[in-house]
C-alpha cells in the first residue's frame, strides 16, 4: 500500500485518534510545504488516503447516529512502525535537501519531525479547549487563557518548523 508520507506522520502521532477528515486535512495543510495547495484538493487527497487505511483495517470509520458526523479511530491493527516505512510521497515530494553533511541533516530532520508532532498535539489541545468551552461556558475565562497560551505555542512551533524547512528549501530571491 502506498501512503503519503505526511499523512502517515500525522496519523501516526500517538494522540491523533478519533479524528475527522477535516481535522486531518487541516493538519495536512498546516504541515504541507506548498502553502498554495487548494483546500478542496487537499480534502479529496486526505479522504483517499483515509480510505486506504480503512480498507487495510488500520482505521475504523465511525458515523454518529445523533449528528451524522464521521470520525476515524485507530484499530488494534494500527502500527505506527509499519505505516511510516511503507509510505512514499505520492502527492508531495520529500524536501529537496541542500547538500548538508549527514551529521547536521539527520538531527535537523529529527528536530523538524518532533516539532511537527508537537504542533499536532497542540492542535488537539486547542480543539479540546473549544469543545470544553461549549460544554462548560462557566469556564470560558479560564479556558480562554489556556487557549491563548496554546495558540502562542502553535505560532512558536510554526516558526521553528519554518526556520528548519528554510534551511533545506531556501527561497531564491530575484
Amino acid at each position: 500500500m502506498k501512503l503519503n508520507f505526511l499523512i502517515a506522520q500525522i496519523v501516526s502521532v500517538e494522540n491523533f485518534d478519533n479524528f475527522s477528515a477535516l481535522e486531518l486535512r487541516a493538519a495536512f495543510l498546516v504541515l504541507h510545504e506548498d502553502k498554495s495547495l487548494c483546500p478542496v484538493e487537499a480534502r479529496r487527497f486526505c479522504y483517499a488516503e483515509l480510505i486506504k487505511l480503512v480498507r487495510r483495517n488500520w482505521l475504523k470509520k465511525i458515523k454518529s447516529n445523533k449528528t451524522g458526523a464521521v470520525s476515524y479511530k485507530k484499530t488494534a491493527l494500527f502500527n505506527a512502525e509499519k505505516i511510516l516505512p511503507e509510505t512514499t510521497g505520492s502527492m508531495i515530494e520529500k524536501p529537496n535537501l541542500l547538500p548538508h553533511p549527514e551529521k547536521v541533516k539527520a538531527p535537523l530532520l529529527s528536530r523538524l519531525n518532533r516539532y511537527k508532532k508537537e504542533l499536532l498535539i497542540s492542535f488537539g489541545e486547542l480543539e479540546e479547549y473549544e469543545q470544553l468551552s461549549q460544554v462548560h461556558p462557566e469556564l470560558n475565562e479560564q479556558l480562554q487563557d489556556k487557549y491563548n497560551q496554546a495558540r502562542e505555542q502553535n505560532s512558536a512551533l510554526l516558526g521553528k518548523i519554518k526556520a528548519i524547512e528554510n534551511l533545506f528549501n531556501p527561497v531564491s530571491k530575484p
